[in-house]
């Protein structure tokens, strides 16, 4: 009786350790590729994400000097349709991951993956989730028409349309996303903080050029994004994530391995931009 109870809790154990391995982030799919969260957390929680309510005062109002200045980059931003930047524009909508990880990569130098830099991988999928909270209140709140909702003309991500018509303009949400990281990339390697923190403000341009954002929606995407990151430098999990990040980022380095992209493209779409926006 007592080796029997004692080989039930031992098989108990295996048991749990092998529910417990199959519920953490390690692994790999069918394909070999390694298995992550099904669905990623924020650092901040509640009271913790920016209210971007409270911070951002409305919109500029029809007629103002504002409102005009907003007109007159989005004209600008049409005259890019069909060029390399517009092309630019469509591949910087897409923060899904694995991609959305290496949306830095070319000004980083460094690919950013789950296999060489886990915990970098893990902080930009985090911190996208918190940057993207903090404009949600003030997306709801003024429910800002889009300009391609305004001017009629096509956008850079016309599969993404339906959906975004029925999400406020103001702020931007991926502007505040890549604003976020390029604050958070140019702490883990200063030395590409002026490459990171210029990809960082192209980041938010290609919103405009996609037709989905004002530049006011982009200014206060850029405000949200700082203060979020302002944010999380009070949370303890990021602090240790962007310590460990330091560290992986020095170890990819001497791996030297291919970037996941054409950077000479992507650096020379990126010249072309809107005078009205600097």
């Amino acid at each position: 009786m007592f080796r029997f109870a004692r080989l039930s809790r031992l098989g108990l154990a295996l048991a749990t350790a092998a529910l417990l391995g199959a519920c953490s982030t390690t692994g790999s799919h069918p394909d070999g590729q390694p298995l992550t969260p099904a669905r990623a957390v924020g650092y901040l929680q509640d009271g913790a994400i920016p209210d971007s309510l409270a911070l951002s005062p409305a919109p500029p109002a029809a007629g103002s000097v504002a409102a005009q200045l907003d007109e007159a980059v989005a004209t600008q931003a049409m005259a890019l349709r069909g060029s390399a930047r517009f092309v630019q524009a469509h591949t910087d909508a897409d923060l899904s991951f694995p991609a959305g990880a290496n949306q830095f990569s070319c000004a980083l130098g460094v690919a950013v993956t789950a296999e060489t830099t886990p915990v970098l991988y893990q902080l930009l999928e985090r911190s996208r989730i918190d940057a993207s909270a903090a404009t949600k209140a003030a997306k709801t709140h003024y429910q800002r028409p889009r300009p391609f909702m305004v001017n009629n003309a096509p956008t850079c991500t016309p599969d993404d349309e339906q959906g975004l018509r029925d999400s406020g303009s103001y702020p931007s949400g991926h502007t505040a996303i890549g604003w976020a990281w390029a604050l958070i990339l140019s702490e883990i390697d200063p030395q590409h903080a002026t490459a990171l923190i210029e990809r960082g403000r192209s980041y938010g341009h290609s919103r405009l050029v996609c037709n989905v954002h004002w530049y006011s929606d982009v200014q206060q995407g850029q405000f949200m994004g700082a203060a979020t990151v302002a944010r999380l430098h009070d949370n303890p999990e990021f602090a240790a994530d962007l310590a460990q990040a330091r560290k992986e980022l020095v170890h990819a380095r001497t791996l030297n391995l291919p970037m996941p992209r054409d950077c000479a493209a992507e650096t020379a779409a990126l010249t072309s931009d809107i005078p009205e926006a600097h």
